[in-house]
């Protein structure tokens, strides 16, 4: 694959990623509009939802409502919410630019996304959440880690082909040893 394809591809996959961070910021400042609408369809006889799915949002839904009612300053927490996934989409603007250099931002975002997995798996129960919440959660940190591995990949093979001179084999990259591994011989 040429240099100019993998900075397609890469580029491609930062969109996608970016785009993904700001649907779901955008989405969470009319958080009771979109309750309502949710608990509404879920609760039409033509939409297959199981149960305790329906009665959950139906919870969600009228605790939302209350809370915007009576403490309408406690939106003000979701609209944080959505203000830092904004601000994270940005910080994706770096590798867009200038994938190589920037590479640390790529790692950092799939730091992040491990990161949601112990979080789902603390907040979620002392909060009151279902179990069955628990791997929805979880999900957007899996489902958010696959584009980031993709570009990691596309970045890396980036870096080594501008390494190398034109027109030259690409050098050979031995990856650091672990902590607590014996290093190769071509590391010795």
């Amino acid at each position: 694959m040429t240099p100019q394809a993998r900075l397609r591809r890469i580029r491609y996959w930062l969109v996608f990623f970016i785009v993904g961070l700001v649907l779901s910021g955008v989405t969470a400042f009319p958080l009771v509009t979109e309750l309502r609408w949710v608990d509404g369809l879920l609760r039409e006889s033509w939409v297959p939802a199981p149960d305790a799915l329906v009665d959950f949002i139906g919870t969600v839904r009228t605790g939302a409502e209350t809370a915007d009612r009576d403490f309408p300053f406690l939106a003000y927490g979701t609209d944080w919410l959505a203000f830092a996934h904004l601000v994270i989409a940005m910080a994706f603007y770096g590798p867009l630019r200038d994938p190589v250099r920037n590479l640390w931002v790529i790692h950092w975002g799939m730091l992040c996304c491990v990161a949601v997995v112990p979080l789902a798996l603390i907040a979620a129960p002392i909060r009151g959440l279902p179990w069955w919440w628990i791997p929805i959660d979880i999900s957007f940190g899996l489902f958010g880690i696959i584009p980031l591995l993709i570009v990691r990949r596309h970045i890396l093979a980036l870096a080594v082909s501008e390494a190398a001179p034109p027109g030259a084999a690409p050098p050979v990259v031995t990856p650091a040893p672990t902590p607590g591994s014996a290093p190769t011989p071509a590391q010795a």
